[in-house]
């Protein structure tokens, strides 16, 4: 677009003007040509830290600054740079308007022609008394991307290295495959090349834009296109990931029941679960639509939003970088459906509560194996006797089809394989919702929360597997190996235990075993195992915390479990997954002390964080 003013001899361009071009493209048409152009110190002092911070609007800057210095030495215009640069303090003050507020100074004193891309830049400039020129970029026609060679009609994601070949995920959900679009690796110059082009595309197409910009990583949507670009520091080499739909499903094409489509209509609270890839967004996408067919007001709540709908959706993201203040606008706007994809964090789960609780019909996507997985990440995040009202459906999705439909009621009973009357406390019953059969049961056992499956092996009472871990959780104080317990009836246990690990429980004269049994309440058979075989069953079964004596040497953070020595394990802080590792053969677990690894398990210590690992 040419200027609507006269030209002058003097021009200044802000940050926003370089980034898009501005001059550059008016030398070419001939508007600048012979002028000066004064380029302040504040623009490159920008576009500098901008760069620093592997932004990639602060290297397209830079390289168009390159161009208007060929410019220069071919003769078509002269190039200065004048002006202060700024202050470290300033520069970290941009998004204040600090660096805007020098730019505009530079531009006053030197008296030429304020060129900027920025509206606001332009008004602040214009009520200052500055010369200005307001010139958007110049619309191109939108061509083909580069990208679009590696895609083909069933390629739903398209995976781009430096020195690795071309990778993609093709075919339909339930039916995907990971191949090799090209044998010749990706190349520096040609990811830079396409990183540069989807950069451009973002900021020029109105119907794209920039999702998420952190330090090394950006997260644009061009189309139906998600790309996320990676780069050092935050990634060891320069990667992009080109994620699209490959189609969009209406809830006529999954099976389902006249019953379940009603269930979804009464305003109620579903998670969508299932595996990553299984076709969950696919499905809220569907829901999404199929409600507003229906009559109802619906919303999304996505990062980044991703979710093919119709335009009739408002699909909103963290506003200033928090889901929280979403949802506070979203409860003044009051929709009848809010679809919040995906739902992972503690405070996800509880912005989710918030919203239900508050009357709003949510359907959350949570990443789970079970249906029932997903009702469990509720636990310890919502209050337990509240979790029937915040979800009362969970949907599983595995390979594009709905696989299973759960229901939560609240009830007061005697839990399953309990007898004594005085036993009824609150339970949470989870049911299938075909059959109407219940399957699991959720309820406090002294100060646990447990899920507890409702049928299991012939003979057994569901009970006993509650009671088999409390026996093992106490006999592990005792031995230094594995601990295998079996009920063989309300009163009797049966445990085995390695053969140097029996006389430590029975004690001197039975004195042990007898303490341990009064505290239990039952009666305890400890034997050695009949095998190693028998051994490393128990050892594998072992799913429980252990908790590690940590050791912090000049060179390694030693963790230190005996009892799992030899074992694939991993390692948590907290709810936080760590690391994974083998444990050597003297239950040693070794991290070089300069490692980022060593940096997560001290500040977990000095912190007070449990850290714990378990056996994969």
């Amino acid at each position: 677009m040419k200027e609507d003013k006269k030209s002058a001899q003097r021009i200044v361009p802000d940050t926003s003007s370089v980034i898009d071009g501005i001059v550059s493209a008016g030398v070419e048409r001939g508007d600048y040509r012979d002028h000066d152009i004064c380029i302040p110190e504040a623009v490159v002092a920008e576009l500098e830290a901008q760069a620093n911070r592997g932004l990639e609007i602060g290297f397209k800057g830079l390289e168009e600054l390159q161009k208007l210095q060929e410019m220069a030495a071919e003769g078509s215009i002269r190039l200065f740079f004048c002006g202060k640069r700024p202050k470290l303090d300033q520069v970290k003050l941009a998004g204040g308007g600090e660096i805007d507020a020098l730019i505009r100074d530079t531009a006053s004193d030197i008296g030429g022609r304020f060129i900027t891309g920025d509206r606001i830049q332009s008004m602040v400039a214009k009520a200052k008394g500055l010369d200005v020129s307001f010139v958007k970029p110049e619309y191109r026609e939108l061509g083909p991307l580069i990208v679009d060679k590696f895609f083909t009609s069933d390629t739903m994601s398209v995976h781009l290295k430096h020195k690795v070949p071309p990778m993609a995920k093709k075919g339909s959900i339930g039916q995907v495959i990971y191949t090799r679009i090209r044998d010749e690796p990706c190349t520096y110059h040609e990811l830079k090349e396409i990183s540069r082009e989807l950069m451009d595309r973002a900021r020029s197409d109105p119907n794209s834009f920039f999702e998420l910009s952190f330090t090394g990583a950006s997260v644009l949507q061009i189309g139906n296109m998600r790309i996320a670009i990676a780069n050092p520091p935050f990634s060891d080499d320069v990667e992009i990931t080109i994620v699209r739909p490959v189609a969009s499903v209406s809830l006529d094409q999954y099976r389902m029941s006249d019953m379940l489509k009603e269930r979804i209509r009464a305003q109620r609270g579903i998670l969508i679960s299932g595996p990553p890839g299984a076709g969950k967004s696919t499905f809220a996408a569907g829901v999404a639509t199929f409600l507003k067919d229906k009559g109802f007001v619906v919303k999304t709540m996505e990062s980044p939003r991703d979710l093919q709908v119709p335009p009739e959706i408002t699909q909103y993201a963290p506003l200033d970088g928090s889901m929280e203040n979403t949802a506070d606008v979203l409860l003044l706007v009051r929709p009848d459906y809010t679809i919040y994809d995906e739902v992972r964090k503690t405070r996800d789960f509880e912005i989710f509560a918030d919203m239900r609780l508050a009357g709003v019909g949510m359907i959350g996507v949570v990443h789970a194996n079970r249906a029932v997985d997903a009702i469990q990440r509720l636990i310890g995040r919502v209050e337990l006797g509240v979790i029937p009202q915040v979800v009362d459906t969970v949907i599983f999705i595995d390979k594009g089809e709905v696989a299973k439909v759960q229901t939560l009621q609240f009830t007061v009973k005697v839990p399953s394989g309990m007898t004594e009357e005085d036993l009824a406390r609150p339970v949470i019953l989870i049911s299938d919702f075909e059959s109407g059969k219940n399957e699991f049961e959720i309820y406090t056992y002294g100060e646990q929360v447990v899920v507890m499956p409702i049928g299991g092996e012939e003979g057994r009472k569901p009970a006993w597997a509650l009671a088999e871990g409390e026996v093992q959780s106490v006999l592990q104080d005792y031995a230094s190996g594995p601990v295998s317990v079996e009920m063989v009836s309300d009163s009797r246990a049966l445990v085995k235990v390695r053969e140097k690990d029996v006389p430590r429980i029975i004690g001197k004269g039975g004195s042990t075993i007898d303490d341990i049994e009064k505290l239990l309440g039952i009666h305890i058979d400890v034997r050695k195992f009949d095998s190693g075989k028998e051994e490393k069953k128990a050892v594998a079964k072992d799913t429980r915390p252990h908790r590690p004596i940590i050791e912090h040497t000049s060179r390694h953070v030693i963790l230190n479990v005996p009892e799992l020595a030899a074992q694939d394990v991993e390692v948590y802080a907290g709810e936080t997954f760590l690391f994974s590792a083998t444990v050597g053969r003297h239950g040693d677990i070794k991290v070089r002390t300069d490692s980022d690894v060593a940096d997560s398990v001290m500040d977990a210590v000095e912190t007070g964080e449990a850290v714990w690992v378990k056996i994969v």
